[in-house]
């Protein structure tokens, strides 16, 4: 990894039942860098924390980012879907400038591909004042279910500020090749996303998204080749530790589940060679 040490955010799944400014406080105790936040649920009933309706928790949010000099790395998650209108995410873009927050992570969900590419070029064009890159995460489940899609909708799209999000997971779990990574311009990788998981790929859709959302492991203790995918992404990416795993974290607590996860992404990336 020509001895370039990765930054750590702390993904927003990784402890989701923690407040924006809880997890500031713990990311701050533990030595992350960053947090990501959802202000927007993954579906219908997911948790989030829409600061755009709470003024109170904002302000909060913005004190302990003052006060500890943790980052907000990322938001969730505007999903592009038929009903998309870039307009309706105004206050969600006005409140990630606030936060100062350098990424929006995007998932990909009309079936018709021109009119996906069309509103993700819309969406970047709507960011790019309020400094944010759009990240297009590639799942299964998804109409953007792979590298190679995600790579077709941000090319064609054309937008500066366009990416591709990179999750250890979604790529073992898709038809993603590791030579697929090889093309990517660098100016479209802004961060990625580490985990692992079992080896064996559920066919089942519920399944996929269960361990997706609730059931990930430890860098080496599932049976993605992690090293294989890293190895070939920049040295300098940073790195944003995605590992919810509710069983241990309810067992834990959240402060200790996030510490575990910190250490096992710097032990990963210390014995990455």
């Amino acid at each position: 990894m020509d001895n370039v040490k990765p930054t750590f955010a702390m993904a927003c799944l990784t402890a989701l039942n923690l407040t924006p400014p809880q997890a500031i406080r713990v990311a701050a105790n533990l030595g992350y860098t960053g947090i990501g936040i959802r202000l927007l649920p993954s579906g219908p009933g997911g948790t989030a924390y829409p600061l755009m309706d709470d003024p109170s928790m904002l302000q909060e949010t913005l004190a302990c980012m003052a006060d500890t000099g943790v980052k907000v790395s990322d938001l969730e998650m505007i999903r592009v879907d038929e009903r998309f209108n870039p307009e309706d995410y105004r206050s969600f873009l006005e409140v990630g400038a606030k936060l100062g927050a350098k990424a929006i992570l995007v998932a990909g969900d009309d079936a018709d591909q021109s009119r996906l590419i069309a509103n993700f070029a819309a969406l970047c064009q709507a960011s790019a004042p309020y400094g944010m890159t759009c990240d297009l995460e590639f799942m299964p489940w998804t109409r953007v279910p792979d590298l190679s899609s995600a790579k077709q909708v941000v090319g064609k799209a054309g937008c500066d500020n366009g990416g591709i999000l990179v999750d250890a997971l979604h790529f073992a779990r898709s038809s993603s090749k590791l030579s697929d990574l090889d093309d990517i311009p660098r100016s479209w990788l802004h961060y990625a996303q580490l985990c692992d998981g079992p080896g064996e790929v559920p066919t089942d859709v519920a399944c996929l998204i269960k361990t997706a959302r609730c059931e990930r492991l430890l860098p080496g203790e599932g049976g993605i080749d992690l090293a294989a995918l890293f190895r070939r992404l920049p040295a300098d990416l940073p790195v944003s530790l995605e590992i919810p795993n509710d069983a241990r974290a309810n067992l834990i607590g959240a402060e200790a589940w996030a510490r575990d996860v910190l250490a096992a992404g710097r032990g990963f990336f210390a014995g990455l060679r």
